[in-house]
């Protein structure tokens, strides 16, 4: 049963107003005090030619009060339904219990493709704690997307062209050997580059060395290859135990190399429909408000834009997404405008679909990053450091526990992408390791811990099979402060995917395990009453273990049984 319709359906008929109309009128009160569902009657006023104030009285006079309904009220111009508590309960928990895992999934997405570009290694470079919010912002978005039907595509879209790789090469030419890199990894490619870095500061000529390698690479030179692919493979190596900590897959890896040989169709239709203009050399597409995008620069050398652009074109064609949403940081705003806008230009209304999701900065009090400088912090001696503060809190907390290192691990990466999630994405994020494992704040382990407290109620409680539950028991308003968060939980999801927003949902299981924790502190769940109230209370425990699961599941978290 859907409450919203059905009180959308009593509503028609007492309006004479479309049921549909009605329902999107509907809203659900910020203050549980002013109802489950209000109708404001200020849009009715038009219609009805009367005040909302007189429309409110009018409507509840002539409505015939559903049983779901305890009683309905009009306020000033709002028409506020209050739904029966023991009704609500019932409905939301055996709803959530009857879906199991898959509450609050959907079909919407059901023969359509979400391809998302996120994390984006950068060959022979460590992956940093900015990356943190692009791979765990992406890897959410995938989740949700797929719990909604959608076709997900992971898109790893791999920094692995230019100038760079000829400065590697000279670099590892003149000071490093192959069993220091093969042992050094990335770490000791990284010292390679930012020492070509200093070293071309005292030695310009470098410069023209690397430019010469990168044209090798261009030109396909066996031995540049050979040492391109090298570098490629050692960097996917390493940055593979990060995904593998945190659980993260990608469908694809083609990078900027992979669009090398797919760019000139793009740049000849571009030149076809009278879009390049010259400039200063350069080949550029005028736009409106804002700079022209650059295609070509004057030695004819292709940029990120154009690379884009042929991967959008290769993507559509490959995958025929229904949207496709890149995941960088807000600096990168103007770059993604720019080229989304010349794809519409050339006249394809499928530039429309597609979607910059932008996120903030993430720094540490460390400071600031630069990888020709050789200052960065890596991301995985952040993970790690924090799966070592992790041990040392299960081990404090829960000795006794037989599989400590396992839920370590859950605690520790949940913490480090929790609080990557736990806040509008724009908002840039200063990574504090005794914020993101405090077991008392709004933070992954607290949550964790409310779904591992549930678990122990569970199985606790010892019940005989065949109690039937009686949800008067839940009543009071601690147990209809969680089933309301239960009841909303899918809506909750669909907004997270409609506004590429993860953080809807890390908010709704903070404030799930807040609800669910004040009722478990005011309201002893195994008593010695009537069998059928203690297993309404169970249900609502059930339930709000299991929507608590799913949340942290689409977060890209894990939920341990104990802590």
């Amino acid at each position: 049963m859907d409450l919203r319709e059905s009180i959308a359906e009593v509503l028609a008929g007492a309006s004479g107003v479309l049921k549909q109309d009605v329902s999107d009128m509907l809203e659900v009160p910020s203050d549980t005090a002013m109802g489950d569902f209000a109708l404001p009657c200020f849009k009715l006023s038009k219609i009805m030619r009367k005040a909302p104030q007189q429309i409110a009285q009018d409507l509840r006079d002539r409505i015939d009060k559903p049983g779901f309904v305890s009683r309905i009220e009009n306020v000033g111009g709002y028409l506020n339904f209050y739904i029966d508590r023991a009704f609500m309960a019932r409905l939301a928990i055996e709803n959530v219990l009857e879906k199991g895992g898959r509450y609050g999934s959907s079909d919407e997405g059901r023969g359509r493709t979400i391809c998302i570009d996120y994390s984006s290694v950068n060959i022979a470079k460590p992956l940093h704690i900015g990356h943190l919010s692009t791979t765990v912002i992406g890897h959410s978005l995938y989740n949700i997307f797929n719990f909604l039907g959608y076709a997900c595509v992971g898109i790893n879209h791999l920094g692995d062209w230019g100038t760079q790789f000829g400065k590697l090469i000279v670099a590892y030419k003149k000071w490093g050997d192959r069993a220091g890199v093969e042992q050094g990894g990335v770490e000791e490619l990284n010292k390679l580059y930012v020492r070509f870095h200093e070293e071309v500061e005292k030695h310009p000529a470098l410069d023209d060395d690397a430019r010469a390698w990168f044209k090798k690479i261009e030109d396909g030179d066996p031995e540049a290859m050979e040492l391109f692919n090298w570098f490629k493979e050692i960097t996917l190596k390493d940055v593979a135990k990060i995904y593998e900590l945190l659980e993260i897959k990608f469908d694809s890896y083609a990078g900027e190399s992979f669009y090398n040989d797919k760019m000139q169709p793009v740049i000849d239709e571009l030149d076809q429909k009278g879009l390049l203009v010259e400039d200063q050399g350069a080949r550029v597409v005028l736009l409106e408000d804002m700079p022209p995008c650059l295609i070509l620069k004057s030695d004819g050398a292709t940029l990120y834009a154009t690379r884009d652009i042929a991967a959008a074109f290769y993507r559509k064609k490959t995958y025929d997404f229904d949207k496709c949403l890149y995941v960088t940081a807000y600096e990168q705003d103007l770059h993604f405008r720019q080229w989304f806008k010349v794809i519409e230009r050339m006249g394809y209304d499928w530039a429309a679909d597609l979607v910059h999701v932008n996120y903030g900065r993430v720094s540490m009090e460390e400071g600031s990053m630069s990888t020709r400088m050789g200052r960065i912090i890596r991301l995985d001696e952040v993970l790690n450091r924090t799966l070592e503060k992790a041990r040392d809190i299960v081990e404090e907390k829960s000795p006794q526990l037989l599989n400590k290192e396992e839920i370590a691990r859950m605690v520790g990466v949940g913490a480090a992408v929790f609080t990557a999630l736990k806040n509008n994405r724009i908002k840039d994020i200063v990574f504090s390791w005794d914020n993101a494992l405090n077991f008392d704040g709004e933070t992954a382990p607290y949550v964790q811990y409310t779904h591992a407290r549930c678990s122990s109620v569970l199985e606790r409680a010892g019940l005989p099979e065949g109690v039937l539950p009686d949800y008067a028991a839940l009543k009071n308003e601690e147990a209809r402060a969680v089933v309301s968060l239960l009841a909303s939980f899918p809506e909750t999801v669909e907004n997270a995917a409609k506004r590429y927003e993860p953080f809807l949902i890390t908010r709704h299981i903070i404030n799930l395990a807040k609800a669910y924790n004040k009722y478990y502190f005011d309201h002893r769940i195994l008593t010695d009453e009537d069998a059928s109230l203690v297993k309404a209370r169970l249900n609502l425990t059930e339930a709000a273990r299991q929507v608590i699961r799913i949340g942290l599941s689409l977060l890209g978290i894990k939920a341990p049984e104990k802590m």
